[in-house]
């Protein structure tokens, strides 16, 4: 048997959100238990035809059903498109019918990330809308509680309902030191509520 690990899915169009996941995967496997999955979604094409190659020239590899349905956790990243997630991840989620029906992810944690241009580029939305279908499917939100100090002191990302980055209006931003604490944060407190919900 597989040992169990987080799953941390992510869209990611300019690598601003792809960063935020691999601090999501360090502070996943900091806190000790349970393993990192980077793993992420096919761009979608105007023309509704499959145009990606199916395994992704460099980064993490495609998402699986089966990847989701075997996770103890999951951290579910997108940048934000106008207050949502992008239209790839939402995508990919729209094609977990089967695991719902099935429960598969029942009683699990998931938490969401996010990355805009601009501090009020629709991240807390963002965040809220990747939540709505995994409670549907059952999963339990896991968001950042306010003992994390960066919460209070940061002037860019970060909010009470998961790590956000602003990425700057030429997407080329680094983390601020906030948002990397933020990101393993909440790697760390996923990990820990998955050992203790598995």
């Amino acid at each position: 048997m597989n040992s169990p690990y987080i799953l941390v899915l992510y869209y990611s169009r300019y690598g601003a959100t792809a960063q935020m996941a691999q601090a999501i995967a360090r502070g996943v496997e900091q806190g000790g238990g349970l393993e990192a999955r980077l793993r992420t979604v096919a761009p979608v094409s105007p023309d509704t035809e499959a145009s990606a190659p199916a395994i992704p020239a460099d980064g993490a590899v495609y998402c699986t059903e089966d990847d989701l349905r075997h996770c103890a956790g999951l951290a579910l990243g997108s940048p934000t498109r106008f207050g949502n997630m992008a239209a790839a991840l939402k995508y990919f989620i729209d094609q977990t019918g089967a695991l719902w029906v099935s429960g598969a992810l029942i009683d699990k944690p998931v938490a969401t990330f996010t990355s805009s241009s601009s501090l009020h580029g629709g991240q807390e939305t963002t965040l809220l809308t990747m939540a709505l279908p995994m409670l549907h499917h059952g999963m339990i939100y896991c968001g950042l509680p306010y003992s994390e100090n960066a919460l209070n002191t940061t002037t860019t990302g970060g909010t009470p309902y998961g790590p956000s980055h602003v990425a700057g209006t030429d997407s080329k931003q680094p983390l601020s030191a906030e948002e990397e604490e933020l990101c393993l944060a909440m790697g760390k407190r996923l990990g820990k509520l998955a050992d203790k919900l598995g």
